[in-house]
């Protein structure tokens, strides 16, 4: 297979950590970041490239290969190749051990790989210790445990049928080849809850990330290539500007499953082009989850970590709490709460460990969150705090943490994803109204809900219509809890042991008894 001595990772890498904590990041000097094909690291064909920015600094990061449709195919021949001719779907035991070595490669990289993440997506260096690096690497154990634990088989016993008895039995087997197309909000963890599932269920995959953040995905690709005995082809990584080659995994009929996690619109496009040759699909797609807060409810901690949430990472994660929904009779005192927290989180340098609202991704993301700022005003609503770039970045992809006052629940802005640091307040008049509200929406994701009487609290938890919950401030978040929605938020749970079994299918056996 592939030796596993360790090298430099041909991307930005760490140069120092000084002594307040900051990791500074150089710019790739190297080659462009490569393609990961039938178990090759090689450039795209033609040799295209394009470039990658900082978001907070907007200067060159780094250069990735630019693939082309031929590079796809070649990459889905490959997955299919080593599904249909070599043992990866059958021997359990080796794919636990590949995850185990995938997994401590990574981390052995772990400081090159944060210093990455933060320079390619703009993460706070804060979340680089949870859920936008370690976390996900480190979930990647829970899955070889998963491989080693699971239940491939099952004894249904024994039946009559028309006079013929028969031992019964049911499989587990591989769904076979995966086409996993994912966003730059979460690289890492989004990148893993897809490669890691799929791998530990036989399957073989070929990954295209989102052309905001190639490196990332390169240098994993490098790392599985040069450092785990992956046998060739069933990891491939296919990065490219071109959206369309992303779009072959949906319609070609060598893939068996497609995992797309992003916008709904695009989403919904996915579907429409697997439903020709009736693959399976997984989609994680949008939310506008409601923070709903019970008149008995600690109205500070509630609009604090509200806000919190909603500017975490500057706003660009579909599962984070954007409209606060709290009682009318509270709602003069709510703003207030929500807007001191979100004077406290100023934009920052996302290399500064106290940073929690870093930039926005890229100068496109920006101007869309902007539109739905001026947008809030055009529908009759005020900016109570932030509404525009901060003075202190002249330079980087910055909005202030916006909130919205004056609006229902029909204004466009409560309505729809803006994926930024922007939190609409909407008052309401009792549970049962509360409740309302959060379901009138065309998501069903995320959400919270905070108050102090047990009985009211379970009834809107079991009453809201969306796949998660935090109660009071609890986190859901974790390798074992399956993750996903109701509604247009999308189709399937990703982690969790559903996460693993969406990569699964059913095989029922009968034999003579």
């Amino acid at each position: 297979m592939f030796g596993l001595a360790s090298r430099q990772l041909s991307t930005p890498t760490l140069t120092h950590i000084p002594a307040d904590g900051r990791p500074t990041v150089s710019p790739s000097t190297t080659d462009p970041a490569p393609l990961l094909i039938d178990g090759e690291l090689r450039p795209a064909t033609g040799g295209g490239t394009f470039e990658v920015l900082n978001p907070a600094t907007e200067e060159v990061v780094g250069h990735s290969a630019d693939a082309t449709a031929a590079d796809m195919d070649a990459a889905i021949a490959a997955a299919r190749r080593a599904f249909d001719t070599t043992d990866w779907s059958t021997d359990h035991a080796f794919r636990a051990r590949c995850l185990r070595q995938l997994r401590d490669a990574l981390q052995s990289h772990t400081e090159e790989l944060r210093a990455l993440t933060i320079a390619e997506v703009g993460a706070p260096h804060m979340f680089t210790t949870g859920p936008q690096l370690e976390g996900p690497v480190a979930d990647l154990g829970w899955l070889a445990d998963l491989v080693e634990a699971y239940r491939w088989t099952e004894d249904l016993g024994e039946s009559e049928i028309m006079g013929v008895r028969s031992f019964r039995s049911t499989r587990r087997e591989a769904i076979g080849v995966v086409g996993a197309i994912t966003p730059w909000n979460f690289p890492n963890q989004i990148n893993l809850a897809k490669i890691g599932p799929a791998l530990a269920a036989g399957c073989t995959v070929v990954l295209k990330p989102a052309p905001d953040t190639p490196l990332i995905a390169a240098a994993v690709a490098r790392i599985a290539a040069e450092e785990t005995d992956l046998p060739a082809g069933v990891l491939n990584v296919v990065n490219s500007a071109d959206h369309a080659v992303g779009a072959q995994l949906s319609t070609d009929p060598r893939v068996d499953l497609v995992s797309f996690t992003g916008s709904t619109t695009t989403g919904k496009k996915v579907m429409a082009a697997a439903a020709e040759t009736l693959k399976k699909v997984f989609l994680e797609l949008g939310g506008k989850s409601a923070s709903v807060v019970l008149d008995d409810a600690d109205l500070g901690s509630a609009c604090f970590m509200t806000a919190l949430n909603a500017c975490t990472h500057a706003g660009q994660g579909c599962a984070l709490t954007t409209r606060l929904v709290v009682p009318r009779a509270q709602l003069a005192e709510a703003i207030e709460h929500a807007k001191g927290a979100m004077a406290a989180f100023a934009p920052g340098d996302p290399t500064d460990p106290g940073t929690l609202c870093g930039p926005l991704v890229s100068a496109a993301q920006r101007e869309r969150v902007e539109s739905y700022i001026r947008l809030a005003v055009e529908e009759g609503g005020t900016i109570e705090c932030g509404g525009g770039r901060p003075a202190a970045h002249e330079k980087g992809f910055f909005v202030e943490p916006t909130l919205i006052s004056g609006l229902d629940n029909s204004a466009r802005v409560a309505q729809e994803e803006i994926f930024g640091p922007v939190l609409v307040v909407i008052p309401h008049d009792g549970d049962d109204d509360a409740i309302r509200i959060a379901n009138d929406s065309p998501y069903g994701l995320s959400g919270a809900v905070w108050g102090t009487d047990p009985e009211r609290v379970e009834h809107v938890v079991s009453s809201i219509r969306t796949g998660t919950l935090g109660v009071n401030g609890g986190q859901w978040y974790g390798a074992d809890v399956p993750f996903g929605g109701y509604k247009q938020s999308g189709i399937g749970r990703e982690m969790g042991r559903e996460g693993f079994e969406e990569y699964l299918e059913i095989k029922a056996v009968a034999t003579p008894a």
